[in-house]
């Protein structure tokens, strides 16, 4: 196995809390444990990233090859894509892309991080890993896959199956991605920063909001919006605060403005104010959401809640995983209201061992820096040289001639 850089890839810079979350958790970690290696995060929207995770790790860099490389090619029937996305791999012979993909043949790992967006919804994503595998098959790099939201299953999955072919590691947050695809089943991403959060901020008691536009089937951002009004009506009969809490920008500012008559603007969480403060975490709380890592995040402090499901085989299995693990909140799935359940779950008590075992999965993908010397110029880097350093030799010829 070569060393080299640690080449992380994941739908980061949009901004989106959960998968930006992840991005973070995972930055950190390697700033923990292979501070003295080269990170480079490949994101859809690397400006934005490099800004959110300035400071993360002391050697990140931050690009979007993969998926530039990816949507370039996603009017594509997947197979035509899968076509020209191994060609460009392994052929090279873009100026636009030659460069990068070059890097991508220096990494020591591609480890694909967590998040819901590789399956049906997006079927195009599956190119990473395609691009994945025709680097590894160059290259030899470890191939990882940990965290992945996988459901509603790929139905136009490429030829080459199974999916995660040559993969040193590749892990689903649920057991319905784990069967599907045969491969082992873990905890979700967030749980590597789970801990750290929760001691970032406080919270005041009061009952936390968040109901999503996006991603959503059409009949169910009305009926979730109502859900929340009756809950915040309910919260101020009681004396109780409400708060909007603002997890992708624009998003879900649009179910806010529908209850800002009972939510007043100074308790609105803008994105960039739990970014820079942390997300407000307490057992004091109560939440009504329709965002994943919100219910992950405030079921792991003891919040109680109710998520609320806004598009069926994807956002159901995604809050089904939580409740498995004891979070103890009510499911919203079918436009029904089951109310917030009078008792918390035992996810908060049982988190310590949850984190524990996430922390050993991630030893067990980047084992100590000790056991990784600096590495020696790499392929891709010996071939750069000897392009420039045929282009100066031909510059010298035509200089003395």
């Amino acid at each position: 196995m070569q060393s080299g850089p640690l080449y992380l890839i994941g739908p980061s810079g949009n901004p989106n809390f959960g998968d930006e979350f992840i991005a973070a958790a995972w930055l950190k970690y390697l700033a923990e444990v292979r501070p003295d290696a080269d990170v480079w995060l490949d994101c859809p929207q690397p400006g934005l990233a490099q800004v959110l995770f300035d400071g993360l790790h002391p050697r990140l860099h931050v690009t979007n090859t993969l998926w530039r490389l990816v949507h370039e090619t996603a009017d594509l029937p997947l197979e035509d894509a899968a076509e020209t996305i191994r060609a460009r791999v392994t052929g090279l012979g873009s100026p636009s892309y030659d460069l990068g993909l070059l890097k991508l043949r220096e990494a020591e790992s591609l480890h694909l991080i967590g998040g819901g967006f590789i399956n049906e919804n997006w079927s195009h994503h599956a190119g990473l890993v395609l691009a994945m595998r025709a680097v590894h098959g160059i290259t030899g790099a470890r191939l990882i896959a940990t965290g992945q939201g996988l459901m509603p299953e790929l139905t136009s999955a490429p030829a080459e199956m199974p999916l995660f072919r040559d993969f040193a590691h590749a892990a689903a947050r649920d057991e319905a991605g784990a069967r599907a695809y045969g491969i082992s089943q873990e905890l979700d991403d967030a749980f590597l920063g789970v801990t750290a959060e929760m001691a970032r901020s406080t919270a005041e008691p009061g009952l936390y909001v968040c109901i999503q536009s996006d991603t959503a089937d059409p009949e169910r951002f009305g009926t979730a919006v109502e859900l929340a009004r009756a809950a915040v009506e309910k919260a101020a009969g009681e004396g109780t605060n409400a708060y909007y809490v603002e997890a992708i920008p624009g998003a879900d500012r649009v179910a806010y403005e529908q209850l800002a008559d009972l939510i007043p603007e100074e308790r609105f969480l803008p994105f960039l104010h739990i970014w820079a403060h942390g997300l407000p975490l307490s057992e004091q709380q109560t939440w009504v959401t329709s965002r994943f890592h919100f219910h992950l995040l405030a079921a792991s402090a003891g919040a109680r809640g109710l998520a609320v499901g806004m598009k069926k085989g994807y956002y159901d299995v995604k809050h089904e995983s939580l409740t498995s693990l004891g979070s103890g909140w009510s499911l919203a799935l079918d436009g029904d209201d089951p109310g917030i359940p009078a008792d918390r779950g035992a996810l908060r008590d049982e988190l310590p061992g949850h984190v524990a075992r996430k922390r050993a999965e991630a030893a067990h993908i980047y084992p100590p820096a000790a056991s990784h010397p600096k590495a020696p110029p790499s392929g891709s880097a010996r071939l750069l040289s000897a392009v420039f350093g045929a282009a100066r030799r031909t510059r010298t010829r035509h200089q003395a001639g």
